[in-house]
């Protein structure tokens, strides 16, 4: 009878509306109701459908040497890299930012010894079932592999928290003032995707228009036709800008250098 007088949700979508009708009604915060739309999600998705492609894995070489791995990883900005040898889909072991600092206290030592073993996941794998393996065996990151057994892509347990939780923000993320424009080693810029404009030009000296957009982050999608993903570049105003990374479909933090410096 109850049943017949209040029915139940019968679907995951209607599961989802009335998810959305007790937010109305006050019964959950909006975050609850984001956090559990998230997991409902989640269920229906792949290793395949949140991993960073292969193209834009940002990798080490094992035979590089000390300087050229240390100025990769900072720019980079990770806490993890696969490392290759000969191939990029020769992957040989995980290496962690923080044991660089091993060879650098202790030069003797080899690079290879300080390398974490590799966890491999096909692009099948659902999203449930690897965050489970990421909690039991204490990986944090896993590459994927397709049929064929080659590199398709990499996945972290951050990717996978983030689709339940949305964005999150780590030391990396962090905007210093308002700005969000750094200077990194190698001279070049690291900007925020949502700098705003006024800050861009004046860091740069330049006069992107700012009648459209508020942020560069708009302002590069609209030259470049839609969101730039990871490892692509976007000319414009004399300058080059290098998507490193990219959060929630949208650009998190640009590299930027002058044009004509880069075609040098």
């Amino acid at each position: 009878m109850l049943e017949f007088l209040h029915p139940g949700p019968d679907s995951k979508s209607e599961l989802i509306e009335t998810l959305a009708s007790a937010e109305q009604r006050e019964l959950i915060e909006p975050e609850s109701r984001q956090m559990l739309e998230g997991v409902l999600r989640m269920a229906e998705l792949s290793a395949g459908d949140v991993m960073v492609a292969a193209p834009r894995m940002d990798l080490l070489d094992i035979e590089a040497p000390y300087e050229e791995l240390l100025s990769l990883v900072i720019d980079a900005g990770h806490s993890r890299f696969p490392v290759f040898e000969g191939q990029r889909d020769n992957i040989i072991g995980i290496l962690l930012a923080k044991d660089l600092l091993k060879i650098q206290r202790a030069p003797e030592l080899n690079l290879r010894a300080l390398l974490r073993p590799t966890v491999f996941v096909p692009e099948s794998k659902g999203l449930n079932e690897l965050l489970r393996d990421f909690r039991s065996n204490r990986n944090h990151l896993a590459i994927v592999i397709d049929e064929f057994g080659n590199t398709a892509g990499l996945i972290t347990i951050e990717d996978v928290l983030e689709e339940i939780v949305g964005e999150i923000e780590d030391e990396f993320d962090d905007k210093n003032g308002e700005s969000g424009i750094y200077t990194l080693a190698d001279g070049s810029q690291r900007v925020a995707g949502d700098a705003s404009i006024a800050a861009v030009n004046q860091a740069f000296e330049r006069d992107f228009p700012d009648d459209e957009f508020d942020t560069i982050g708009g302002l590069i999608a609209q030259e470049h036709g839609r969101v730039p993903r990871r490892g692509e570049v976007v000319e414009a105003g004399g300058l080059r800008f290098s998507v490193m990374l990219t959060r929630g479909g949208a650009v998190r933090w640009f590299k930027v250098t002058p044009a004509e410096t880069a075609a040098d």
